[in-house]
């Protein structure tokens, strides 16, 4: 970060502006941002820092992949990692070594809310992290896991209403050939009837 004049943020909104603007507009557009300005600190971000901080997190991410295709990790799964954890890195533009369990619960909560997703979904990304922050803790990248104080999150359990005896009597006496009648049979030795 640089601290950035407030007039030289002025004149280059003047300067691009000035081929859309009159003499008197670029007047107003001067004196209405002097006046807006005022209570503003402004400040420049430094995109070097920015990009440095970026490459290093991504070949952490890159080895971090490159150890789950030894493990023996599918190329969706490896993909669906490499997503999910660019994604957060993306959102929280810090280096990973200075990530705290605060940003990733922060970060976990605002996704949860702006895509309005199940908490299964956020239970999986949860998941992801952890492995991704576990592996970097592992391999002494980072001192602590930053995951590790974010519990599973809970999710409902689905109990599949069982058909009874007699329907499966039904359902079976309604069976017009042998192939239907296999099938049920065969759905019904499974655990799916």
């Amino acid at each position: 970060m640089v601290i950035f004049m407030k007039n030289d943020l002025i004149d280059l909104i003047k300067t691009k502006m000035e081929p859309h603007l009159s003499e008197i507009q670029l007047y107003e557009l001067n004196r209405n941002l002097q006046v807006i300005l005022r209570n503003f600190n402004v400040v420049k971000l430094d995109r070097n820092l920015s990009t440095e901080v970026s490459k290093g997190n991504l070949e952490l991410l890159m080895s971090f992949l490159s150890a789950k295709e030894i493990e023996g990790c599918s190329k969706k799964t490896i993909t669906y990692y490499r997503n999910t954890i660019l994604k957060m890195l993306d959102k929280i533009n810090l280096r990973i070594e200075n990530i705290t369990t605060d940003d990733l619960r922060k970060y976990l909560s605002d996704y949860k809310n702006q895509s309005n997703a199940s908490k299964s979904t956020i239970d999986n990304i949860r998941r992801v992290l952890s492995s991704f922050f576990s592996w970097l803790e592992d391999e002494d990248y980072i001192p602590k896991n930053p995951v590790r104080r974010i519990h599973r999150i809970k999710t409902k359990n689905v109990v599949k209403e069982v058909i009874s005896d007699e329907n499966f009597e039904v359902l079976r006496d309604n069976c017009n050939n042998i192939r239907d009648l296999a099938m049920i049979e065969l759905l019904a030795s499974t655990g799916y009837v």
